[in-house]
């Protein structure tokens, strides 16, 4: 085991599209980073290719499913037991059920309720265990991924002719992140704990080519939509010190599309 130290990020989802950009910048920086996943394969996989690439041996994969008390408790001692402490918290996960992403007509009732509770539920879930040992510690620092549309609506019409919608669960839980977001800063601020969220564009992944360019067509900068590059920077900068005196804000990364 490689020396320990003070600069320990769990980053949930860590094995995506943007958790492995997240978990490969942590560890380039040298973070010790715990990439939590429910995907055992890929989660494996990212964790000795990260460690292969940037040479920081302190990464590790650990199954996490964040809307399971008992097993984000496991990840907590997993953690402690390899690094030390837990520095850092990346809310990253995009837990969410099979119905998740049908048009707002198609939605019930149940399926609602249920990828609120999933999603927002398990960034409160994990958000709470954590938090208690930063308490204790008297230091922290939680980001939190939200979306441009935890703020602003969607421009449906960018969807046309596409089997693309913005799920009405999303904007939701979203926007629900945002605000919790405030309300952790408040309520963990005088245990020096800090909370941000970080409010990402569309970012490109395969998506149907019309969707593309009626995207980009709303972007500022570069016309283009992001890469996951586009955003660690800014999960860098919040996790570090020169960050030190910010908390509670919601940070876009969207090239403009909201202007």
């Amino acid at each position: 085991m490689e020396k320990r130290n003070n600069n320990v990020v769990i980053i949930t989802g860590g094995s995506g599209l943007l958790g492995t950009a997240f978990s490969t910048a942590c560890a380039g920086s040298g973070y010790s980073v715990v990439i939590a996943d429910i995907n055992d394969d890929a989660g494996n996989k990212t964790a000795s290719g990260i460690v292969k690439t940037t040479g920081n041996k302190n990464v590790r994969y650990k199954h996490c499913d964040i809307t399971n008390s008992t097993e984000v408790q496991e990840l907590i001692g997993f953690c402690k037991d390899e690094f030390g402490t837990i520095s850092a918290l990346v809310n990253n996960a995009y837990p969410r059920n099979k119905n998740f992403g049908r048009v707002f007509e198609d939605v019930t009732y149940e399926d609602y309720c249920e990828n609120l509770c999933m999603h927002m539920g398990g960034y409160f879930n994990i958000t709470k265990w954590v938090s208690r040992d930063m308490m204790a510690q008297k230091s922290g620092n939680i980001v939190n991924i939200a979306s441009i549309y935890g703020f602003a609506a969607p421009r449906f019409d960018i969807y046309k002719d596409t089997p693309m919608t913005v799920a009405v669960e999303y904007a939701a839980i979203k926007g629900g992140i945002i605000n919790f977001t405030r309300y952790l800063a408040s309520y963990l601020g005088k245990y020096n704990i800090r909370v941000n969220a970080i409010s990402p564009g569309g970012i490109e992944d395969r998506q149907p080519a019309p969707f593309i360019e009626k995207y980009t067509s709303h972007v500022v900068l570069g016309s283009r939509m992001a890469n996951p590059d586009d955003i660690k920077g800014v999960l860098l900068f919040i996790l570090s010190d020169q960050s030190r005196y910010i908390t509670g804000q919601n940070i876009i990364v969207d090239g403009g599309w909201t202007l």
